[in-house]
């Protein structure tokens, strides 16, 4: 950690540290019927802040980071509202896993698969089971996984030697609790395990997450600190690398009079600075002789680089059993598009259908012109049969 780190860490530790005594005091001073439990939760959130807030300014720093799955969408309800975390909540299992502070006792004995036929041979699912238990409250088991195929060995002579394979996994367990009926918070712990060909390498994190709800207006908004952990075994030695740590900050509100529901997510909230220098466009133009695209300055610039940070969805349920889905990634778009040709990358779509006793989802992503994945949730709960 350098100097800038340093002062980074202690001025928004100490900066949250005010903040949090600010809060107490506001909620003595102006709610004096406030109950000391829910006063000791307070200072317990902010405090929890207080360390986080340091962490995300460190996180800024890092250049290249390991694990990145653990950021890939693994519901096709989520991927096609356009996002990997969401704020909905009406007891879906598969956005509680990306989203802890969802998690409730409705989820008892629920178990959900998802599958991702993602590019050439590459392919990842996740398997999770949710068990409610008296006194502690509701758990969420999940093992997710990655598999990248087989590999051939070769030699520069292009001899062969055979194959090998390589794969990412992390099993995660996740718990929330309600602070009272409109705010709840959660988190998951998470245990990973990649291995590529002779190199493997093992970590630890969590995600927290906080949830408010308004279920009378049918509104909800979500935070979650993802990936707060370390690499504890790094592949090679001397050679540890950070996590993808994000934050993500996802809105949610369904019409009083008409079955639709809007999602707004804010990701990447550590980083403000998303725009990158194209070097492709910069190499075409100078060997086609044309005028390199000029960049954005002022309003532009910023307006482009809010809009990066931005990702809709809309939902909405023509009949009990059917949802239909519709999501738009602008950074995804502005980064995998190519401006010549007419595309579709960036949005997402999918349905949904409740069939006998199984809820089936599915989504298709445009990620670039080549291939759009497919995504497959399949969910029920046990105790039915």
């Amino acid at each position: 950690m350098n100097l800038s780190s340093i002062v980074w860490y202690s001025a928004g530790f100490l900066s949250l540290l005010k903040i949090q005594e600010k809060a107490i005091k506001f909620s003595i001073v102006r709610l004096p019927n406030l109950k000391p439990l829910r006063i000791m939760q307070i200072r317990l959130v902010l405090f929890s802040l207080s360390f986080l807030f340091p962490l995300m300014n460190f996180a800024q720093s890092e250049s290249g980071t390991t694990y990145a799955f653990l950021n890939l969408p693994y519901s096709a309800r989520s991927i096609a509202l356009g996002s990997n975390f969401l704020s909905i909540n009406d007891g879906d299992m598969n956005l509680a896993i990306e989203n802890p502070s969802l998690i409730n006792a409705n989820m008892n004995n629920e178990i959900h698969l998802n599958f991702v036929e993602y590019f050439s041979d590459i392919n990842y699912g996740s398997v999770s089971y949710g068990k409610r238990f008296e006194k502690l409250g509701t758990f969420v088991a999940s093992l997710q996984f990655i598999d990248y195929g087989e590999f051939a060995y070769a030699m520069e002579t292009g001899e062969l030697y055979g194959t090998f394979s390589a794969g990412d996994y992390a099993a995660s367990i996740g718990w929330s609790r309600a602070l009272d009926s409109t705010f709840f918070i959660g988190a998951n712990l998470k245990t990973l395990y990649s291995s590529y060909e002779s190199y493997n390498s093992f970590g630890v994190a969590v995600d927290v997450a906080a949830t408010y709800w308004l279920a009378n207006r049918k509104l909800s908004a979500s935070i979650v600190f993802r990936n707060i952990g370390t690499q504890i075994k790094p592949y090679t030695p001397n050679s540890r690398e950070p996590l993808p740590f994000e934050i993500q900050a996802a809105f949610s509100k369904e019409l009083a009079h008409l079955p639709l529901r809007f999602s707004l997510v804010l990701s990447n909230l550590q980083k403000w600075d998303l725009l990158y220098t194209d070097v492709f466009s910069q190499q075409t133009a100078a060997l086609s002789g044309t005028d390199v695209p000029a960049e954005k300055t002022g309003i532009d610039k910023f307006a482009d680089n809010l809009m990066r940070h931005i990702i809709v969805g809309a939902e909405i349920k023509p009949v009990k059993s059917l949802s239909l889905r519709l999501g738009y990634n602008y950074l995804k778009r502005k980064e995998m598009t190519i401006p010549s040709r007419l595309s579709t990358v960036g949005f997402s779509w999918g349905f949904g259908i409740h069939i006998y006793k199984f809820q089936i989802d599915y989504a298709r992503n445009a990620q670039h012109l080549s291939t759009s994945p497919n995504y497959v949730s399949i969910s029920t709960n046990l105790g039915q049969f």
